[in-house]
């Protein structure tokens, strides 16, 4: 195993070289960041990826959600449905690619609606982020609904709405993103976009090993879906139908 940081511009190349120099048969990347230059594999090792990652460069790649700006789309679009025209982000760090693709799946539903589109308030993943995300968005009285890139962020952000006097769900809509264990038992339990994680992890662990077992000579591509949006009591109809 190796870790990455993201203050390191080329953590991703210098963890997979350790990892090669250890001889692993397959290795798997996750959640990957822009580090602002392609990374290459010579050797003949295959890699899944677990999120999108475009400045990699491998001959044996198995790609696994990679379409995590359908999240942004979906859980936008759930807004747009209930009847809300003024929808802001609070996006993750600017330079993950998870991060951008939910902007982007948030900023496409907006745009294919005719809805403005303001810029969205960066976090970090933290409830702490979120928490200040919400002190300056309480301030925007033309909003009425957010789309939150994680679901700590947005546990944070409905506390500070709250703080400021802008009621969720009474007046704005609240919709997070990963459906974490605590997401359902949030006052209000809490809107969300679901990951299936040990899913991901089993259908790519396991065409990693049937790769290493049978290589072949195309790239894979792991099946995508919509992910499945968990709707509770943080995002009702306007006007409570």
């Amino acid at each position: 195993m190796a870790h990455t940081t993201e203050d390191d511009e080329h953590s991703t190349a210098e963890a997979i070289d350790s990892l090669l120099e250890q001889g692993v048969d397959g290795i798997v990347l996750s959640e990957a960041v822009d580090e602002g230059s392609p990374v290459k594999v010579w050797l003949d090792v295959p890699i899944l990826t677990i999120g999108r990652f475009p400045g990699l460069v491998a001959a044996r790649r198995i790609r696994s959600a990679e379409k995590s700006d359908r999240s942004g789309y979906v859980a936008t679009r759930h807004l747009i449905d209930l009847g809300h025209t003024e929808i802001r982000h609070v996006s993750g760090p600017g330079q993950w690619w998870a991060s951008r693709d939910r902007a982007f799946g948030w900023r496409s539903a907006l745009t294919e609606a005719g809805l403005p589109v303001a810029e969205p308030v960066e976090g970090d993943w933290s409830c702490a982020s979120g928490y200040e995300a919400g002190l300056r968005l309480a301030a925007d009285e033309a909003m009425t609904a957010i789309f939150v890139a994680n679901d700590d962020m947005a546990i944070g952000l409905v506390r500070a709405l709250h703080e400021r006097g802008r009621r969720v769900p009474d007046e704005v809509s609240v919709v997070g993103m990963d459906d974490i264990p605590t997401a359902r038992f949030q006052q209000p339990a809490l809107t969300t976009v679901a990951q299936d994680f040990d899913a991901v992890a089993t259908e790519g662990i396991g065409s990693l090993v049937d790769e290493i077992a049978n290589p072949g000579s195309a790239e894979r591509v792991l099946r995508e879906v919509d992910p499945p949006l968990v709707v509770r009591e943080s995002s009702p109809r306007l006007g409570g139908g």
